[in-house]
């Protein structure tokens, strides 16, 4: 899997920079391209020409070359790569990453890359086990970043724990994996709805929710980083939440972003899309019901009490469920303010999901908003599997996991 593949690897300053000599030769034995970047610390502790000689390539260290001045581009190798991997990150590499300081070419390598990031870490184990490099390894998980933990074993300080880079064989091991995984939904065509609905009350208010969209736009990153041809169908959310939309991304995936406002207009979306869709991932909170008449101008406060006749919206997860074909794969989405296992099997049962995904709004850092979520899967098997509280985009892998399982 990694015969071609465009791998660079960067390396900061610590001893098991030595490993990167190993790393750098089996990656290239495998077939892969590998480019090496050095901080000015790792320097101290593994040569440039040693990397240089194992790779094939100029080991990059500076912006620029102090010879002929010419521009070592963070850009264009941000670009060029298909993974970039950071083996060892110290602490405070990840530190800085973790902060988006770019005070050196690896890190503005890492700030520029469109590819995934994977970063094994190498450091003692209070280090390891400091809440400031626990935070920081969090942040860059909701970054969308990969970490391969460390190991535990002997650490330079002499004392025995969590810390160790895990060794070249496993990391080469690793992103074979990763490899195979990231064509698994080549040429599946995917459906996501995501996002609140919004429904007029008058031209200034609206019936709604607090739905960031977070969560379907994590799931169309990483289908479409998977292979998928994604098409998205996205309610009113902030311009911060449709920066994360990542346009194009995989060797095959691609994602294509239809904007709505009113659960109508999902609904009549969904329904021009689903039919050629190989899964159905109904993310979105949609707008149960709307105003029955719905004012052309603002309404006045006039001191009265305001009366609302609701109309029922469609049922968008309910209808794509009655018209879903054999091999066609519907996962569908529960939050409850309870526990909500009872609720959400009724609730796959009566859609038709292969799939639901149940969150509860009395966990801490899950449901509407946060970059975290904590959820429970329940196949067609029907035995619920809690997971711990994660990154969004993490979350959005374990979903990706499961949709693979219907398949095999």
């Amino acid at each position: 899997m990694l015969k071609g593949k465009k791998i660079i690897l960067g390396i900061s300053g610590s001893i098991a920079a030595y490993k990167a000599a190993v790393l750098t030769r089996l990656l290239v034995k495998a077939g892969a391209d590998v480019k090496v970047i050095l901080t000015p610390a790792a320097k101290e502790f593994i040569t440039p020409v040693t990397l240089a000689t194992l790779s094939g390539h100029t080991v990059l260290m500076d912006f620029f070359s102090h010879d002929d001045g010419s521009w070592n581009s963070h850009v264009d190798l941000g670009v060029w790569a298909d993974v970039m991997l950071v083996a060892p990150a110290t602490a405070n590499t990840l530190a800085k990453m973790a902060a988006g300081i770019g005070d050196n070419l690896l890190l503005t390598t890492c700030l520029s890359a469109r590819c995934p990031i994977v970063i094994a870490p190498a450091m003692d184990l209070d280090m390891w086990q400091h809440p400031a490099t626990r935070n920081n390894i969090n942040t860059l998980k909701t970054f969308g970043n990969l970490i391969i933990e460390p190991v535990e074993g002997e650490l330079a300080s002499g004392l025995e724990g969590k810390g160790r880079m895990e060794e070249p064989e496993a990391i080469v091991q690793w992103l074979e994996q990763f490899f195979k995984k990231k064509s698994r939904f080549n040429g599946k065509q995917v459906l996501i709805t995501a996002g609140p609905t919004f429904e007029n009350i008058d031209p200034v208010r609206f019936i709604g929710n607090y739905s960031s969209g977070k969560m379907g736009v994590a799931l169309a990153n990483q289908l479409a980083e998977e292979g998928a041809s994604v098409t998205l169908i996205l309610g009113p959310v902030s311009q911060e939440v449709k920066s994360r939309i990542r346009s194009a991304t995989g060797h095959h995936g691609a994602i294509t972003v239809h904007e709505v406002v009113s659960a109508r207009e999902m609904w009549n979306q969904a329904n021009k899309c689903f039919a050629d869709a190989d899964i159905g991932i109904m993310s979105a909170a949609v707008s149960d019901f709307r105003p029955a008449h719905p004012a052309g101008e603002k309404i006045r406060r006039t001191g009265e009490i305001l009366h609302l006749d609701l109309l029922p919206n469609p049922d968008i997860a309910f209808e794509l469920g009655q018209t879903k074909r054999p091999g066609q794969i519907l996962v569908g989405f529960a939050l409850e303010t309870g526990e909500g296992v009872k609720e959400a099997l009724e609730k796959k049962k009566r859609k038709n999901f292969d799939l639901i995904v149940l969150n509860t709004l009395k966990h801490e850092g899950a449901g509407f908003g946060t970059d975290t979520n904590r959820i429970t899967l329940i196949g067609k098997d029907n035995n619920p599997r809690e997971f711990e509280l994660k990154s969004k985009n993490e979350v959005a892998r374990d979903i990706a996991d499961a949709i693979n399982e219907l398949y095999n």
